[in-house]
C-alpha cells in the first residue's frame, strides 16, 4: 500500500512528492524568492541562468541558451541597465498519434533578464556572440573607469621630492 499524503486543500499525492517551497508559495500567495522560483521549479517557462564576472577592463556575461537562435535574441543597454530578452521554441512534436510523451521536462518560452551595471561602461563597444548554444556578452569599461595602479613611495623619498 502506497503512503499517501494530503496537502492542505489539495488532492492526495504519493509520499516523496512534497515540495515545501512550492507549498509555502501557495499558502502565502506570494513568491518569497522572487526570480529564483522559476529556476527552482521550471514551471514558469525558460529562465536562463547567467554567470557574471568583472575583469579589470570589462564585465562578462555568459548564459547557456541551447535552442535559441541569434535572431530570437534582443540585447539592449539603456543607461546602466542591460536587458537580455529572447525566446526558445518548443521542440515537442504535435499530431503523431502513434507515440506519446511520458515526460516532457525541457522548458521553453520567452525570457527577459535585466542587470544594473555600475557607471563607466562603454555602450558603443559592447560585443555579443552566440556560439554552440552559449551567449557571451562583453561590456567594456571606459578607460577612466578601469583601475589604475598607484605606486607608494617611502617617507624619505617623499621628503627628497619636496626639497
Amino acid at each position: 500500500m502506497a503512503n499517501i499524503v494530503r496537502r492542505h486543500g489539495q488532492q492526495p499525492m504519493e509520499r516523496g512528492e512534497w515540495e515545501p517551497i512550492r507549498q509555502l508559495r501557495e499558502w502565502l500567495g506570494w513568491d518569497p524568492f522572487g526570480e529564483m522560483m522559476p529556476m527552482l521549479h521550471g514551471e514558469e517557462g525558460f529562465v536562463p541562468r547567467f554567470d557574471v564576472k568583472e575583469t579589470p577592463d570589462s564585465f562578462v556575461f555568459k548564459a547557456d541558451l541551447p535552442g535559441v537562435k541569434d535572431s530570437d535574441l534582443d540585447i539592449s543597454l539603456t543607461g546602466n541597465r542591460l536587458t537580455i530578452s529572447g525566446k526558445r521554441e518548443s521542440t515537442r512534436e504535435q499530431g503523431d498519434e502513434n507515440s506519446r510523451y511520458y515526460a516532457y521536462e525541457r522548458s521553453y518560452g520567452t525570457f527577459s533578464r535585466s542587470f544594473t551595471l555600475p557607471a563607466g561602461v562603454d555602450p558603443d563597444a559592447v560585443k555579443a556572440e552566440l556560439k554552440n548554444g552559449e551567449l557571451t556578452l562583453m561590456v567594456p569599461k571606459k578607460p577612466e573607469a578601469q583601475p589604475k595602479r598607484i605606486n607608494v613611495g617611502s617617507g624619505s623619498e617623499s621628503k627628497k621630492a619636496k626639497a
